[in-house]
């Protein structure tokens, strides 16, 4: 990568890499001590703790995509504000029935805010720390509740 890049170029790249879902070359992209933080602010440390994670999150999230629609930059940070969306298939996706043929507990009350098959989309908004044009920090903004659910996280 090139050093040379701006900060927003950097960080546009990111997301192309995201939403091509290639984690090769998305942890290409990462520093060697790189921080992701999700919406609920748990912190991963390292580019290989990432390497795992958006592995493990794409094959639940099909089709994940970034939708960036306005940014922000200032020095090396960039403020990216658009949509999240992807089609939730993971172990209590949509239609998943317990042994005895009723609802997974996990999906009551959670597919109607879910569309077809599982996808979703909600507002969402990313920071961005650049050094050295790799991305250092990656921070999430959004409301996930519905697909949190899905994932049988207990946290309102």
């Amino acid at each position: 990568m090139n050093g040379n890049l701006q900060p927003l170029e950097v960080a546009m790249d990111f997301i192309k890499r995201i939403n091509g879902g290639d984690i090769g070359a998305l942890c290409e992209l990462m520093t060697e001590n790189h921080i992701f933080q999700d919406a609920l602010g748990k912190r991963f440390m390292g580019r290989e703790t990432m390497r795992q994670g958006w592995t493990n999150y794409l094959k639940m999230v099909a089709d994940y995509q970034v939708h960036a629609d306005e940014f922000f930059t200032t020095d090396e940070r960039v403020a990216i504000f658009g949509t999240a969306s992807g089609r939730y298939v993971g172990p209590h996706g949509p239609g998943t029935k317990t042994g005895n043929g009723a609802p997974h507990p996990a999906t009551q009350g959670v597919e109607s805010a879910l569309g077809p098959n599982g996808f979703w989309e909600v507002p969402a908004a990313w920071r961005a720390v650049v050094q050295s044009g790799k991305i250092a920090e990656w921070r999430v903004y959004a409301d996930n509740q519905p697909l949190r659910k899905l994932m049988g996280d207990a946290t309102p």
